[in-house]
């Protein structure tokens, strides 16, 4: 069970798009459109095994998350990411709703889930969200959407940064990405 305070990740990720990450090494720029079903699913792959590990659910630095919540934040950023997506392909150029990642984990009680549900379902979100990436129609690569902060997307970069998020998920807690 969590008792500290996480420090919230305030940061503008949207760099990693154009530069490889120097925390993780990803490189979600190189990522072409047509690979990105395949590697989100092997980018979760590790899940499982890291929700097995003794103590999961404990925080092993103060102010970072625990393998569960970032567990739980992996398995809902496919989710968040999937609704985008659709937006984006239903949609002209919609403008997603804000989600507080920090918040997320807090009204989602991150820390109190059970570590077996949460690998459990991270594999079918990763899964949606792969099959939806899998099934983009050629000319849709370039549809438009926008975070609340401004930030514009193509169907491409969205993938992209989605990916980046996922992978760096597995370096925070330690885990080599699949096939690694």
């Amino acid at each position: 069970m969590a008792t500290d305070e996480i420090v919230p990740d305030s940061k503008d990720w949207t760099w990693v798009l154009e530069r490889p990450c120097p925390e993780c090494g990803f490189e979600a720029g190189a990522i072409p459109g047509a690979a990105l079903g395949a590697r989100i699913l092997q980018a979760v792959e590790p899940w499982p095994e890291v929700l097995r590990r003794p103590g999961a659910a404990r925080r092993n630095r103060a102010g970072v998350w625990s393998d569960l919540e970032y567990g739980a934040h992996v398995r809902d950023v496919c989710r968040v990411f999937d609704r985008r997506l659709r937006l984006m392909l239903d949609r002209d150029d919609p403008q997603f709703d804000n989600w507080d990642q920090d918040a997320a984990a807090v009204e989602g009680a991150y820390a109190e889930q059970s570590p077996s549900t949460v690998a459990a379902e991270i594999g079918p979100a990763a899964d949606t969200l792969a099959t939806r990436f899998d099934t983009v129609p050629d000319d849709a690569w370039r549809r438009t959407g926008r975070r609340a902060g401004g930030s514009t997307f193509t169907v491409l970069t969205l993938g992209r940064y989605c990916l980046h998020d996922l992978v760096h998920h597995l370096h925070d807690v330690g885990a080599p990405a699949a096939g690694e």
